[in-house]
């Protein structure tokens, strides 16, 4: 798990960006604070900067291999884990091992020469055959040749500018701003994935906030030579391919299930550190310390709460990990130390996401930091399994699909007519539209009306069918709920759960690991019908019975409460109300946003007449953004990681 730095040049005159290439790696150092290296040669650079998790004292980075003909022939940087490492260095060297004179097929005992030996002999076929999270880099040095490619679900990022100058790529954007100048590149915003930001709450992918930085998107790969754009591959293309239990089936798949989660969790333990295990009062993060604790007996569980009644789940995360025999320890955060904070978390965001659970999230990793280098998480089993309530929407709306569409058109016009908080107002309203219309996700702030109103720029075909027509249209003909968890796997997922399980745990130089997010684990999940996803009483059915046995009752069959935040009292009240006024007050963002609006949106909050708390956080975290990485007026005290390396 590290943090790397990439700069293709576009006419073979690396000795002219190198040292720029190497002072951009600080900004990434809390990736990786155990070493830092670099290599280069006339057309590229590579910078690295490593935490040290498997073959410490090995497997260095930038890491050369080639084969008997030419054993320094590929240079590469590679950010993640290999969790099959060990079995596919074994299979390598089964087919190929003879070939090597000396037997020295592999120089390490790390998973990075895995996928260098497998690019190298299988293409990019080795995508298919790789179990981890990771974004890599391998240049050829005889061809001429950069690859570059992301894990499947998008655990870890990838982001890449390219101008006259050549290509640079890096896991953090702000490496790559400081690189804008010898691309030949500008720093402008760009307006349209602000309005996407205002929806949705995070910038989708490929788009960043500016302009000319993109994304590698999850399940892709790219290939560039000098001088040249990248070609972007989709490798990976997810499909929910259900099909009903046979009879008598449904246990033996429960145990199927069951199977592929202690496979992957096992899996997923393999490393050189310690590991331990984040853990809330519900199923999924419970299931993963559950199976870990059989491998390392002395696991530590890890949660957050607030003072505030109804807003931690922490007394059932120490219940349950008194119940499978591991130490917890519980951080507790109070609103100054969630005020105070925002400026770091916004910094070490990149671009801004507006989730409030990320917060405490990252003063739980800071924490754990402090007794492990390695967590394990839960993120992702709602997503593959059917966790969340919104799922059932289309059996709730399913009679308005047999009305005439003149008749669903009035029953919305008729829902514009009826006082806002009126029972039956909302079921009208989205019974009147499609799936396509109604559904993006579980991020709904604005609606467009709101949006005009602070948005100076705003443009109606900007809307969140901009972002989801083309993964819609992926998915036709598949039942409403494999629809939506195929669409939130290119959304929701990857867009806001992941990107705040890395940059919040990274900015602690803390490695986080995603069991449920295997591809063998999804190979079963995708397989699930929808009555095995939702019943009238649960979610996630067909998993919670496949953890029978595994996860302690009171777990079971609760529901899930995660991280939550008590932003909509605390932004009424002292806590925050304050902080929020004067970031408006002071923001330059007045060409962007209409800030009289905001403030009049909290003032209506602060009163009690609307709960604006989502929508105001939203605009307050690109405030906060904007101060940081355009006005430059907000400076956060970044502090220099420093840890055991062997911890």
């Amino acid at each position: 798990m590290c943090g790397l730095l990439g700069f293709l040049t576009a006419d073979a005159a690396t000795t002219d960006v190198v040292d720029q290439v190497y002072n951009a790696l600080h900004c990434v150092r809390h990736r990786g604070p155990d070493e830092r290296g670099t290599w280069h040669d006339d057309h590229m650079i590579f910078g690295f900067n490593r935490l040290s998790i498997i073959d410490i004292e090995h497997s260095h980075q930038p890491l050369r291999w080639g084969p008997p003909e030419n054993r320094e022939r590929y240079a590469l940087t590679f950010n993640g884990e290999i969790y099959n490492y060990l079995e596919l260095r074994e299979e390598l060297a089964a087919a190929h091992g003879t070939d090597y004179a000396d037997g020295s097929m592999f120089l390490t005992e790390g998973d990075g020469e895995a996928i260098v030996a497998g690019f190298h002999y299988w293409g990019a076929e080795v995508l298919g055959k790789l179990r981890g999270m990771f974004a890599f880099a391998v240049w050829d040095t005889e061809t001429h040749e950069l690859f570059l490619a992301r894990d499947q679900f998008g655990i870890k990022p990838l982001f890449l500018a390219t101008g006259p100058g050549g290509t640079a790529f890096g896991s953090e954007k702000k490496s790559l701003l400081e690189l804008l100048a010898p691309l030949g590149l500008g720093d402008e915003l760009d307006p349209r994935a602000l309005e996407h930001y205002t929806v949705l709450q995070y910038v989708p992918e490929p788009e960043s906030l500016h302009k000319n930085i993109r994304r590698l998107e999850s399940g892709s790969y790219a290939r560039l030579t000098p001088g040249q754009a990248p070609k972007v591959t989709r490798y990976f293309r997810p499909r929910f391919q259900v099909r009903p239990f046979a009879a008598g089936s449904a246990d033996a798949r429960y145990r199927e299930i069951a199977a592929a989660m202690e496979d992957s969790v096992a899996k997923h333990m393999r490393a050189d550190v310690t590991v331990g295990s984040f853990l809330s009062g519900g199923i999924d993060s419970t299931a993963v310390a559950a199976l870990a604790i059989r491998h390392n007996p002395n696991l530590i569980t890890f949660t957050s709460a607030f003072e505030r009644e109804g807003y931690s789940e922490a007394d059932v995360a120490a219940e349950t990990a008194e119940a499978i025999g591991a130490k917890h320890v519980i951080k507790t955060v109070s609103p100054a130390e969630f005020a105070g904070a925002i400026p770091e978390i916004v910094w070490y965001l990149d671009d801004p996401v507006a989730d409030p659970a990320l917060v405490p999230l990252y003063f739980v990793a800071k924490e754990a930091r402090k007794h492990v280098k390695v967590v394990l998480s839960g993120e992702g089993a709602d997503e593959l399994f059917g966790g969340y309530t919104i799922y059932r929407e289309p059996l709730s709306l399913k009679p308005f699909e047999y009305l005439p569409g003149g008749l669903r058109r009035l029953a919305g016009k008729l829902s514009e007519r009826i006082p806002d908080g009126t029972r039956g107002k909302s079921l009208l309203h989205r019974g009147s539209l499609t799936m396509e219309e109604r559904y993006y996700g579980n991020a709904r702030s604005f609606n467009d009306a709101q949006l005009r109103s602070v948005l100076r720029d705003f443009r109606p075909e900007w809307t969140h069918q901009d972002v989801t027509a083309p993964i819609y249209a992926q998915s036709r003909g598949w039942d409403p709920v494999a629809r939506m968890q195929h669409l939130d796997l290119f959304t929701w997922l990857r867009g806001d759960i992941l990107v705040k399980a890395d940059k919040m745990t990274m900015a602690n130089s803390l490695e986080l690991r995603v069991p449920f997010l295997d591809s063998e684990v999804f190979k079963v999940a995708e397989q699930v019908p929808l009555e095995q996803k939702l019943t009238k009483e649960t979610t996630k059915y067909a998993l919670r019975r496949a953890l029978d046995g595994i996860v302690p009752p009171h777990v079971l069959h609760r529901a899930k409460l995660g991280f939550p935040v008590p932003l909509r009292h605390w932004l009424r009240g002292t806590e925050l109300y304050d902080w929020a006024q004067q970031t408006i007050a002071e923001s330059q963002t007045d060409h962007l946003l209409n800030k009289a609006a905001i403030t009049d949106m909290l003032v209506a909050h602060r009163a009690g007449t609307s709960d604006h708390s989502r929508r105001l956080w939203t605009l307050l975290v690109f405030m906060i953004w904007h101060g940081i990485f355009v006005e430059d007026r907000i400076k956060p005290e970044i502090q220099e990681p420093v840890y055991p390396v062997s911890l």
